[in-house]
C-alpha cells in the first residue's frame, strides 16, 4: 500500500470513528467506491489503534483512574471510583468481545463487509439515534453510569459489529434512551471504546506474529500515527460542539449516506 492510501485510511478513521457515522463503514466503503484493493482488517484494526491512543490521551484522568483501581478489582473490591469504573468497563466489554469471536468463528464479519449492508444500516440505526437523541431525557451525566447501564450498553455495543453501525454512535444511542445527556453519553461512549479497541488490538498482534507479515505490520504502524492525531483533533472537536450541538447533522448524514448507498448498491 502507498503512502498516500495509508494517509486517507488513516484520516478517514480518525475523523470518523468518534462521530457516530461509523468508521469501520467508511473504511470498507472507501475502497468498494473508488475502485482500489480493500486494504483488509490488518489495517482496520491498526487504525483502530492509532484511535485508541487518542482517547486515552483525551481522557486520561479517567483512564489513569480506571487503572489504579485495577489492583483493589483483582483484589475483589469495587469500593473505590477507580475500581468501579474499571468494573464498569469490563463488564461493558464482555458482550462485544463474545459476539465478535463468533462472528470470526463463524465466518460473517466477512461475508457483512459491503455496500448493502452498510446501506441499511447507515440508514436504519440514524433514524434510531435521531429518536433517542430526540425523545431520550437528559436526566443522568457519565458520573451516574451504573452496573445495570454497563450491560446494557454493552449488549448496544455488540450491536456495532455489524459494519455501518458505528460503534459510538449505538452507544450514545443506548445511553440517550436511558436518560444521559449528550455529552455524559458520548462521554462513556468514548471510555467503553478502550477495552474493546484494545482486545481487538491484541488480536490484530497475535495475528501479525503468527503470519510474520512484516509488511502488514509496517503499514498498520503507519496507518495508526495518521489515525492518532486525527482522531485526537476531532474527538476535542466533536466533544466541545456537544455542549451547544444536538446528534441531528449527524443523521442528516446518515440517512442521505445510506439512501445513496442502497440505491448504488441495487441498482
Amino acid at each position: 500500500m502507498t503512502l498516500l492510501h495509508l494517509f486517507i485510511l488513516a484520516v478517514t478513521q480518525g475523523v470518523t470513528e468518534f462521530l457516530p457515522i461509523s468508521s469501520s463503514g467508511h473504511l470498507i466503503l472507501l475502497p468498494a467506491l473508488a475502485g482500489i484493493e480493500d486494504q483488509g482488517q490488518v489495517v482496520d484494526v491498526a487504525v483502530h489503534v492509532g484511535t485508541l491512543g487518542a482517547v486515552i490521551v483525551y481522557f486520561w484522568a479517567d483512564v489513569r483512574e480506571a487503572l489504579a483501581g485495577i489492583g483493589r478489582l483483582v483484589r475483589g473490591r469495587a469500593d473505590t471510583p477507580g475500581a468501579r469504573l474499571a468494573l464498569l468497563l469490563l463488564m461493558a466489554t464482555v458482550p462485544v468481545v463474545v459476539a465478535g469471536l463468533a462472528l470470526k468463528l463463524t465466518g460473517l464479519d466477512d461475508a457483512m463487509r459491503s455496500v448493502a449492508v452498510i446501506g441499511w444500516t447507515m440508514l436504519g440505526f440514524g433514524v434510531v439515534l435521531w429518536v433517542a437523541d430526540r425523545f431520550g431525557p437528559a436526566r443522568l451525566e457519565a458520573a451516574d453510569w451504573s452496573w445495570r447501564h454497563a450491560w446494557i450498553l454493552g449488549l448496544w455495543q455488540a450491536v456495532a459489529l455489524i459494519p455501518g453501525t458505528s460503534r459510538s454512535g449505538i452507544c450514545i444511542t443506548g445511553a440517550r434512551f436511558l436518560g444521559y445527556s449528550r455529552h455524559g453519553a458520548a462521554k462513556i461512549a468514548m471510555l467503553m471504546s478502550i477495552p474493546t479497541i484494545a482486545a481487538s488490538g491484541a488480536l490484530l498482534a497475535a495475528e501479525v506474529v503468527a503470519t510474520a507479515d512484516t509488511e502488514a505490520a509496517r503499514n498498520g504502524a503507519i496507518a495508526a500515527g495518521f489515525a492518532f492525531v486525527s482522531a485526537l483533533a476531532a474527538l476535542a472537536l466533536m466533544m466541545r460542539l456537544l455542549r451547544s450541538v444536538s446528534f441531528t447533522p449527524y443523521v442528516i448524514y446518515r440517512v442521505a449516506l445510506g439512501i445513496g448507498l442502497l440505491a448504488w448498491a441495487y441498482s
